[in-house]
């Protein structure tokens, strides 16, 4: 096929500046309107006949027309679509910048620089919502970090028009599911709430240096992995835990909005109260969620047996540091179902003969945490929303010393609204970190505190806590 350098004898193709599965992004100058624009050459399906290609070519040109009719200044403007040697090509917007991708293979991100980001990610995206738009893709090889420290959002409804990441009744998956959220990974349509789980996801690699479902090297692997919503747990999130971890809720209405989370952004770069915790999905959800990820399963076994053809976006979205893959043994619930560390309780003596500890309310034991410090850590994501797990990690030992019973418990944690873990350090069983304590009111606290943790069928569970 001859190279085209000139399109509709108005744009001249100077360079490639980027690409991946779907296409090449070219830098061009417009003739007419004398600017700098890019502009996507879309790569149609190869080998899937003549058909294929022209409905995936209509879907570009659809697509296209539709994320035109938004004009954000966080979001890359589509100023129009043009069909040349039977293929469409996307005249954009050009903004001199580099990937957050990119960025992201010279390590993760400080808390306050993601919160900064996420502001101008979520405005874009929440007028996009308001006006019918769902993006479908987002991950870091979308968000586009401009020289003059401008954030914009690109590619909306591009990977749906290319069939980018669906398993189509041939069997074929192409893109990668890294940064699906668990219902479209099941095969649902993407919506507003799949957009939160997928920039929950974005955000969450930009922190903890690779993606919320870990790393496999059989793609079929990871798709099960994100159908069933198992992550492993954020670890350097820091105030941004309770907001990441409901962008990360298996279940869609259980998300914030893209304007509530937007709100709640500016909150905590403002330092203000926020308002959202972690949610503890109920036992009917759960169940739910397991059928779902059963009949994801015996999909995916089907497709595997007719010859699967994977195409992946290697390199161009996921960064050289990964995150380990989350382990067997958790569950399919999202993080905040994880065993937790007890909460700083108010100083007591016990009695000389202390009554047993009282057992809460339908209290069931959750799975086991992999580190000391990785339950610690999904301890405070449930406060106060999951106190009966959080009572339910508590040894006899603490309860006893502590003259704890679950009544005073849920009593003490009623004045809090969240609680944040950061710094956490390991030796042994005894696991020291930081702790930032929201109060009802907005207050603010935080301090050192140390905790020793002991193993008990199987899981951890906290036998001591100081200050220090």
């Amino acid at each position: 096929m001859e190279e085209i350098r000139r399109l509709a004898d108005r744009f001249d193709l100077i360079e490639p500046v980027g690409g991946g599965s779907m296409g090449t992004v070219w830098r061009a100058r417009d003739d007419n309107l004398e600017r700098t624009v890019a502009v996507k050459e879309l790569l149609l399906p190869h080998g899937q006949g003549e058909q294929k290609a022209d409905e995936a070519k209509n879907r570009a040109l659809r697509e296209a027309r539709i994320a035109a009719r938004l004009v954000h200044p966080h979001a890359i403007t589509v100023f129009g679509v043009i069909d040349e040697q039977d293929r469409p090509w996307i005249i954009m917007e050009y903004l001199p910048s580099k990937s957050l991708a990119d960025k992201l293979r010279d390590g993760p991100m400080e808390v306050d620089d993601v919160i900064r980001l996420a502001i101008q990610l979520c405005s874009a995206l929440a007028a996009a919502h308001r006006a019918g738009i769902v993006h479908r893709d987002i991950k870091p090889g979308n968000v586009l970090l401009g020289d003059d420290d401008t954030v914009k959002i690109t590619d909306f409804g591009i990977s749906r028009a290319m069939g980018d990441v669906q398993l189509t009744a041939t069997g074929e998956i192409s893109g990668t599911p890294a940064f699906l959220a668990p219902e479209v990974a099941r095969g649902e349509d993407a919506t507003s709430a799949s957009d939160v789980f997928s920039l929950g996801a974005t955000l969450y690699t930009a922190l903890e240096g690779g993606t919320p479902y870990g790393t496999a090297e059989n793609p079929i692997a990871l798709l099960y992995r994100a159908s069933s919503g198992e992550i492993t747990p954020p670890t350097k999130s820091g105030i941004l835990t309770p907001l990441l971890n409901r962008l990360l809720d298996v279940r869609p209405d259980s998300r914030p909005t893209m304007t509530e989370t937007e709100r709640e952004l500016r909150a905590l770069a403002a330092g203000e109260p926020t308002t959202l915790v972690a949610e503890e999905p109920p036992p009917k959800a759960r169940k739910g969620m397991l059928i779902g990820v059963i009949a994801v399963f015996l999909v995916l076994a089907a497709a595997a047996a007719a010859a699967v053809v994977v195409v992946l976006n290697r390199g161009e979205d996921t960064p050289s540091g990964t995150a380990p893959p989350a382990s067997q043994s958790q569950s399919a619930a999202p993080p905040s179902s994880e065993p937790v560390a007890p909460p700083p309780t108010p100083s007591s003596v016990p009695s000389s003969s202390p009554p047993p500890p009282s057992t809460p309310p339908s209290s069931t034991a959750p799975p086991p945490a992999q580190t000391p410090g990785q339950a610690l850590q999904a301890y405070y994501t449930l406060i106060p929303a999951n106190l009966q797990a959080g009572f339910a990690g508590l040894s006899d030992n603490f309860k006893r010393t502590r003259n704890q019973s679950f009544e005073r418990y849920s009593s003490y944690w009623k004045d809090y609204r969240s609680v944040t873990v950061s710094n956490v350090s390991e030796s042994g069983n005894t696991v020291t970190a930081t702790l930032t304590y929201v109060k009802a009111s907005g207050a603010t606290t935080s301090g050192r505190e140390t905790f020793v943790l002991v193993q008990q069928d199987g899981r951890y569970l906290i036998d001591s806590q100081k200050a220090g």
